[in-house]
């Protein structure tokens, strides 16, 4: 495709990517009440573990609304995942081969669960955070959260983990297209693994180093799960390319010509 047909490719996906956010968020806004109840919650358990006044506080007249906005385009992001994973590969689907199509609906069928999945695991990090960091308010006292700071901590949380989730498929997806051999990822797995870890540590924002282990670890499973999947994918490649399995000797050549041993030998 001309360059000016790809721009006009793009701008055709991401406003089919936004419009599905926008659709989601309108649902988005009538699940306001209960997913905000549900947002507050790790706050209110937290003030009454530690016995000290904690809520959140709207800090200006406008402040409601656009908490509800900004919640109600998060629930979008959330609810139009598959439409918007979709988009994204749409882009790159003229451009493969009618096998690589194929592949397109496992890696969507594998995509949004684990997106959804991280995005699970930051929710049940999220109230071990809250109380970490609450318990150090003096007793007495009283923690006035602002309701916008506190909303972009939890959607930088839940989108952090959910994109970190999706890791392992643009690894597979690359190892199939040819792009990035298994042997690449083999050998960049201690940084990885440091990654990973590092990654877990500065998204959970808590002194204990088991939290962050137990975010750690699914992320290192995953990416040996992408791993083991690029290497039997290469090997089957492998495998198929080479002249000598297609022909049966041993020789490398691929003349398909026997060595000679026993009988064919000369006298």
């Amino acid at each position: 495709m001309p360059l000016r047909e790809h721009l006009l490719e793009v701008r055709k996906r991401l406003f089919l990517a936004a419009l599905g956010i926008v659709l989601g968020a309108v649902a988005g806004w009538f699940l306001y009440d209960p997913v905000f109840t549900l947002l507050q919650q790790p706050l209110l358990d937290a003030a009454a573990e530690n016995d000290t006044l904690t809520t959140t506080n709207f800090g200006g007249i406008a402040t409601a609304i656009d908490m509800q906005i900004k919640v109600s385009f998060f629930i979008g992001i959330l609810i139009s995942t598959p439409w918007w994973m979709y988009q994204i590969w749409a882009f790159v689907n003229p451009g493969l081969t009618s096998k690589e199509k194929r592949y397109a609906f496992a890696f969507l069928g594998a995509g949004v669960p684990l997106f959804l999945g991280g995005a699970a695991l930051a929710w049940w990090v999220l109230p071990h955070a809250v109380k970490i960091l609450t318990d150090f308010v003096p007793p007495d006292s009283a923690n006035f959260i602002d309701a916008q700071l506190y909303l972009s901590f939890v959607m930088r949380l839940v989108l952090a983990f959910g994109i970190a989730f999706l890791l392992p498929v643009i690894m597979v997806a690359l190892n199939f297209l040819g792009v990035v051999r298994a042997r690449t990822w083999a050998t960049g797995w201690r940084w990885a693994i440091l990654i990973a870890f590092v990654f877990a540590a500065v998204m959970t924002p808590t002194p204990d180093a088991l939290t962050m282990i137990w975010v750690a670890l699914p992320i290192c499973g995953l990416y040996g799960i992408a791993l083991g999947i690029c290497v039997l994918h290469d090997r089957r490649v492998d495998r198929r390319s080479d002249p000598d399995e297609v022909t049966g000797t041993g020789t490398g050549t691929g003349t398909g010509e026997r060595t000679g041993t026993g009988a064919d030998r000369p006298a």
